[in-house]
């Protein structure tokens, strides 16, 4: 993690997070996605495909330069996300669950901003103590009427079940 940024969680009570379903739960800051970022990633994922690296085989391919990779700019959704989406506060533990209608609808260029727009869909328990949310995300990309990816977020989370009698 970059030594200037310090992670912000949004924490809430359950019954306020259900409350909040069918709300946009906010629209994150603009978050710059440069060349070493793109080439970290492809180091990361040994995804070195040249429109990635090579500006000059981004401009062939009818680009700028280079663009990021889609897994990358999906990757971006937790980085996003951060303060937006609520955890309950009296969480255990929580995962990410999945993903569902994933779509790559536009490339993200290098050099450019992008953000992340969160809305929550459902939230509902699917077992004593486990919650499931599900959050439609758009990563908009700065200057570009369409989104660079949509999809809907599953997460659960794991709460203390309160005892019988």
């Amino acid at each position: 993690m970059p030594p200037d940024h310090v992670p912000v969680q949004r924490t809430a009570p359950l019954q306020d997070i259900l409350g909040m379903v069918g709300t946009e739960l906010g629209v994150s800051d603009w978050l710059m996605v440069d060349q070493p970022r793109i080439t970290g990633f492809a180091e990361a994922t040994a995804d070195f495909n040249t429109v990635h690296l090579d500006p000059a085989v981004g401009r062939a391919w009818g680009f700028e330069g280079t663009i990021a990779h889609g897994f990358l700019t999906l990757s971006l959704i937790l980085r996003l996300q951060e303060g937006l989406v609520p955890i309950p506060d009296n969480l255990v533990k929580g995962f990410n669950y999945g993903l569902e209608k994933v779509r790559f609808i536009s490339p993200v260029p290098c050099g450019k901003r992008v953000r992340g727009r969160f809305s929550l869909r459902d939230f509902r328990e699917r077992a004593p103590g486990a919650w499931l949310a599900t959050i439609d995300v758009a990563i908009e990309v700065e200057g570009s009427d369409r989104p660079a990816l949509t999809c809907q977020w599953l997460a659960i989370s794991y709460v203390p079940t309160e005892p019988a009698g």
